[in-house]
């Protein structure tokens, strides 16, 4: 009734009314009032003598902190704070209280509000109301921070929204590094007073289930002067110069102008022992693997050439749909010698495909890791007979052979027994490696495939001592015989079981193929690849990370999204 009210001009204004209670002895000690008494001195200056303000935009001269409002009836003088009632029938905004304009200003985009500032002097002192842009930030970019402590030092938040969070928008969100094959997963976020760009790196080989780790690559702030100023993370002496550039939509670059930040005092011998123990988490005498000792030189040369002077490619989130299989998104797998890996898993109707983030000189980043054929679950034999890894081949080829013998299908052609590139699954480094099931496609999908082993033992093997009973629709599950698994710590029931390949290549992405293997689905937030030819297991778990400004806007430009990152690599 009081909102009605103020908008019809009958009655008091709330900001009368509270000055009716404090001169009734009645004082208010809600900070709300507080502040918007604050904030009601803040809109406009003292009383005009005389002069008008039209929606033409024309103003009478005056101080700047002059004002005064027109209505239907012409020209009123008056201090904003003082009684406004209004007439009885308010013919424009004009003829509202100010403190219900800034209300209902607040509620506008801020891309709108310079236009709105052109009406008429009014309104552009109403909208150097603090609390409009406070909220603006708030709800715009998520500032969560007391943007009054800023105000107190000199930078408005009118100005932290125009000249830092408006012009930075572009580069919010997810973006690919152009590094090579590594690739890489760059997150740029509004994190207190700054735009910071957080290089996600997977946590140290093995420990998938291990939360991201995250390193500060540049950020943007404001100083007093109100001057945007980009600084270079990168290094070990703190942030200094550096230098952002748009090349073109959806894609930027940085530039650092003080590479010598970056420098160690021992030369490069002691920036590859840094680098490797925040990369690895491990020294270079804890790995003994010869081809490893390779693979890691052979990363930090290629990497470290760049000195955070990189271009980004933005990448999307793949859009849930009711009919997936689990949600959608980023996962760590682990790839044997190449370490853990990010991997993108999204669904195409009867299919699912992971796409790697990061990847390594034998399946570079950008490239398809795995496909999934949900049309075609796998049932699991008991226990004893999923040790053999002779059973699980016998049940994935068979699939497979069907899948060749069908044509039209996408089929993945079976590898060469022998993969160049090293002991680590030939680009996709390990194979993942799981248990057997029925060769035979259970109609119905993937919803099918938990609920197709209806065979006994399928679903009566005893699930390991001491573990709670398992739910109807999970079964035991254990890797084969002979598969190595970079964890040994991997869950011992899963839900569903499909037909897969994987992609695995030479050095250098030489000679690409697919081999068939086995995806089993442990729970919404893992899932795990035996890789037959290889005889390995992928483990794979969910990044938990909250992403924002990340979501694609539709299915059809996350599928360009998608086919663009193939061409970056291929």
């Amino acid at each position: 009734m009081a909102v009605c009210a103020r908008l019809c001009g009958v009655g008091q204004s709330r900001r009368c009314r509270r000055r009716q209670r404090h001169n009734q002895d009645h004082p208010v000690s809600d900070s709300d009032v507080d502040m918007d008494d604050e904030e009601d001195e803040r809109i406009v200056g003292q009383k005009q003598d005389d002069g008008s303000c039209g929606l033409d935009g024309k103003v009478s001269s005056g101080g700047p902190s002059d004002v005064c409002y027109e209505n239907a009836s012409g020209c009123r003088p008056g201090v904003l704070g003082r009684a406004n009632t209004g007439p009885p029938n308010p013919q424009s905004l004009l003829d509202l209280p100010p403190e219900l304009l800034v209300e209902i200003f607040s509620l506008l985009p801020g891309t709108a509000l310079p236009t709105v500032a052109l009406v008429c002097k009014q309104f552009k002192q109403i909208l150097n109301t603090e609390t409009i842009w406070r909220r603006r930030c708030a709800e715009e970019f998520g500032v969560n921070e007391d943007l009054r402590k800023m105000e107190t030092g000199g930078v408005s938040s009118h100005d932290f929204y125009v000249k830092l969070l408006h012009p930075y928008k572009s580069v919010l969100g997810l973006w690919q590094p152009d590094i090579g094959p590594y690739g890489g997963l760059l997150n740029v976020v509004v994190e207190g007073l700054f735009v910071v760009g957080w290089m996600y790196l997977p946590p140290h080989d093995p420990r998938v289930e291990d939360p991201m780790r995250r390193r500060p690559l540049f950020r943007i702030t404001m100083w007093e002067d109100k001057k945007a100023s980009v600084e270079c993370m990168y290094g070990h002496k703190g942030p200094h110069k550096g230098d952002i550039q748009t090349v073109k939509k959806d894609e930027f670059s940085t530039k650092c102008n003080q590479t010598d930040h970056h420098r160690m005092p021992g030369g490069r011998q002691e920036e590859f022992r840094t680098w490797l123990e925040e990369e690895w988490g491990r020294t270079l005498e804890d790995i003994f693997h010869e081809h490893t000792q390779e693979l890691i030189l052979m990363k930090f040369i290629y990497t470290s050439q760049y000195d955070n002077c990189l271009t980004y490619r933005r990448i999307y989130l793949p859009p849930p749909l009711p009919t997936d299989l689990l949600r959608p998104g980023l996962f760590k797998g682990t790839y044997g010698s190449h370490g853990l890996e990010i991997v993108m898993l999204s669904f195409h109707g009867a299919t699912a495909r992971a796409t790697k983030l990061t990847g390594d000189p034998n399946v570079p980043a950008g490239q398809l890791t795995l496909e999934v054929d949900l049309s075609r679950p796998v049932v699991l034999p008991d226990l004893e007979r999923q040790r053999s890894i002779e059973e699980l081949s016998r049940l994935v080829l068979g699939v497979h052979a069907e899948v060749q013998r069908e044509g039209p299908a996408p089929a993945p052609a079976t590898g060469p027994a022998g993969v160049p590139g090293g002991d680590s699954p030939g680009g996709d480094g390990p194979v993942g490696v799981t248990r057997g099931g029925s060769p035979a496609g259970v109609p119905g999908g993937g919803a099918a495939v938990g609920e197709s082993s209806s065979s006994s033992e399928a679903r009566g093997g005893a699930v390991e001592s001491g573990a709670t009973p398992s739910p109807p629709e999970s079964q035991p599950f254990i890797l084969p015989m002979g598969v190595m698994a970079r964890n040994e710590v991997y869950p011992r029931t899963c839900k569903k079981c499909f037909y897969g390949t994987g992609q695995i290549a030479g050095h250098g992405f030489t000679s690409p193929e697919r081999t068939p293997g086995l995806f089993v689905l442990f729970d919404k937030d893992r899932f795990g690849f035996i890789w037959l030819e290889l005889k390995s297991f992928s483990m794979y778990s969910r990044l938990t990370d909250r992403l924002g400004h990340a979501h694609a806007p539709d299915l059809e430009r996350f599928e360009a999204m998608l086919r663009n990152m193939q061409s970056w690599t291929s």
